[in-house]
């Protein structure tokens, strides 16, 4: 009767394995906003590191986060590291392509929880008075990444965290501050 178990869970095992191995291993995330300013106002948001902090979704999961800013202050080359606590993890992210009040392209670098080197980039289209931002993420799912998927909808997840910072970018957007610099 044991035999006959540890073949009934050997075989499980084999299943959830090819089950895994089989899952996709690029992925792609993307969400949409239209904002009330044109491209050249909602460009510095993004483009500009340091004001990461007014929108990111992550900023308000670590407020005791520690943040290093290298290279320039915007554009390409620029850089922010970050380390947090469990919800935020530790990674950096690097601006390696930038068209002004057009693109924006980063290289993620993620060390904890887990390590995983991502593309991320948001595009600035003119869409009637406002800006249609599309935030994109891009990678590779290793084979941990794949067994989390099983059980944890990541598009569903980061999804929702980019909405977040969307509508949060928004209301950046429509404060009394940004009204008051010139577009």
């Amino acid at each position: 009767m044991i035999e006959i178990v540890l073949w009934v869970v050997a075989a499980a095992v084999v299943v959830l394995l090819i089950a895994i191995a089989m899952r996709p291993a690029a992925f792609r995330v993307t969400r949409s906003a239209t904002l009330p300013a044109p491209p050249a106002s909602v460009f510095p948001h993004v483009n500009e590191l340091r004001k990461w902090e007014a929108w990111s979704p992550w900023a308000r999961l670590d407020p005791a986060a520690k943040s290093v800013f290298e290279g320039p202050d915007a554009g390409t080359g620029a850089s922010m590291a970050w380390a947090g606590n469990r919800n935020l993890g530790e990674g950096r992210m690097t601006i390696v392509e930038s068209r002004p009040a057009e693109l924006v392209r980063f290289r993620l670098e993620f060390f904890k929880p887990f390590k995983a080197t991502n593309s991320a980039e948001f595009t600035f289209a003119p869409e009637g008075g406002g800006t249609l931002v599309t935030w994109s993420m891009s990678g590779t799912n290793n084979f941990v990444a794949k067994a989390i998927g099983l059980v944890a909808n990541c598009e569903r997840m980061v999804g929702g965290q980019f909405e977040q910072g969307l509508s949060n970018m928004r209301a950046v957007v429509e404060s009394p501050a940004a009204k008051g610099i010139a577009r």
